[in-house]
């Protein structure tokens, strides 16, 4: 299968770095299409690898920035404290910095508060700005504004995987497997080639406010010349869950499990209802592959729906060593119907937390590749003036006590994607698994 992350350029935002030196357009094919890989993806801190600084649109604007007061008065509790050293900095960047419109003092603030934050070296615990902290809360709260595809790479190349159904880039024309070769957003004075781009930076490029154009300039198979496709951003719901019918005469459910958004637990009802309405469904395949978590709260309810009453989903360990135990408050409604879970090395977190819980109850077997092995839990705070900060809490553990950290879920039927055919051989794997469990 052509393997890849997938990115829904309404939603992820990222620190941007260098973009308009970027290469310039190319004009002609000079690529070649090579294997799909993971480049990186998005844990949650939500669960990201850090909650990416991101800016709305290309840069952040130094008005997303709100007015601060400054005082160097310490606070009676924090006398002890020199920051001798901080004015010193500060006063010196004032006196001697030879751009002074650069040096805004809430930019400075919020700044500092960040490296603070950013000094106790852990990547999940960070500090969030307004404007970036609403983008947190809207992936969150799972409705986005951008152009609705999925992004991956072909060899080095920046593809389309697939285009959102109803999407703006699908009315617009694009299509699964064409070649970005360039962007173009007059309002953010962009115009680039993709040349050595990351996924994170084309994700910022191209996402921005509903209303707003991008053009793409594609490559197509069956075409000689590039395409430049013109797309106006919209609002776009992402669903967390994608259900599609597999195997002889369909009777197996693929369940996708794209993320533990604020939505997940409403769709999942509309999944295990429709599936228990359905009585030539035999098996379900639950697919987590790429699923960078979420709330954890919303795997414990769907793991809750393969288990026992009372059985232990997750354990959380505080920092005193206090351990706090989550476990199936509800009658699972799938307990007697057969499972199988697909992961790979996107999958991470609460993605990671289901997995565990299916395998270590209910020994559920897990196909495809290691999990990425994220074991920690982060708890999302509004601070002042919109702000927000993730910060790491415990460190959660499987039913059998098993911390992810220490090397990810190993899957118990290791299946590695054939990068040269279009088959998805990791979910063909689990369909024949559940054919002989029969």
């Amino acid at each position: 299968m052509l393997r890849h992350i997938i990115f829904y350029l309404n939603f992820f935002d990222d620190t941007m770095i260098g973009m308009q030196n970027n290469t310039l357009l190319p004009k002609k094919r000079h690529f070649f299409l090579k294997k799909v890989f993971l480049i990186i993806f998005l844990v949650s801190t939500i669960f990201s690898v850090g909650y990416w600084y991101g800016y709305s649109g290309y840069k952040t604007s130094l008005t997303k920035f709100p007015q601060v007061n400054i005082t160097r008065e310490l606070p009676l509790e924090k006398r002890n404290l020199d920051f001798a050293l901080f004015w010193r900095v500060w006063d010196t960047l004032y006196a001697k910095y030879y751009d002074q419109e650069k040096l805004v003092e809430s930019k400075l603030v919020y700044g500092a508060i960040q490296g603070m934050v950013a000094a106790v070296e852990d990547p999940y615990t960070v500090f969030l700005p307004p404007s970036e902290n609403k983008v947190v809360q809207e992936d969150l709260n799972g409705n986005f504004e951008g152009v609705g595809i999925q992004i991956g790479f072909k060899g080095s190349q920046l593809a389309v995987i697939a285009p959102l159904p109803d999407s703006p880039a699908e009315k617009a024309g694009v299509k699964a497997g064409d070649s970005i070769i360039g962007i173009i957003d007059e309002q953010k004075e962009i115009e680039m080639g993709t040349v050595g781009i990351t996924l994170h930076e084309a994700v910022q490029v191209i996402r921005g406010a509903a209303n707003s154009p991008v053009t793409l300039v594609l490559l197509r198979e069956e075409q000689d010349e590039p395409l430049e496709i013109e797309i106006i951003r919209a609002s776009i719901n992402v669903p967390s869950i994608v259900v599609d019918y597999v195997g002889a005469n369909e009777s197996v459910a693929h369940v996708k499990l794209l993320k533990f958004s604020g939505e997940t637990l409403t769709e999942w009802e509309d999944v295990v209802v429709e599936l228990l309405k359905n009585p030539e469904i035999s098996d379900v395949i639950i697919d987590v592959r790429n699923n960078p978590g979420g709330f954890m709260q919303g795997a414990v309810e769907v793991a809750s729906d393969f288990l026992d009453i009372d059985e232990v989903v997750v354990s959380e360990e505080d920092a005193s060593g206090l351990m706090q135990e989550f476990r199936v408050e509800k009658l699972g409604r799938l307990r007697k119907i057969d499972v199988v879970v697909l992961i790979n090395e996107g999958s991470a977190s609460a993605s990671e937390i289901f997995a565990g819980a299916l395998r270590d109850n209910k020994q559920v077997q897990l196909i495809g590749q290691t999990t990425f092995g994220k074991g920690t839990i982060q708890e999302p705070q509004q601070v002042n003036g919109g702000s927000g900060l993730h910060i790491t809490i415990a460190r959660w553990l499987t039913p059998s006590g098993y911390w992810v950290n220490d090397g990810g879920l190993i899957p118990d039927v290791e299946v590695e994607d054939n990068f040269e055919t279009e088959e998805d051989e990791q979910l063909q794997r689990a369909i024949e698994i559940l054919k002989n469990n029969q």
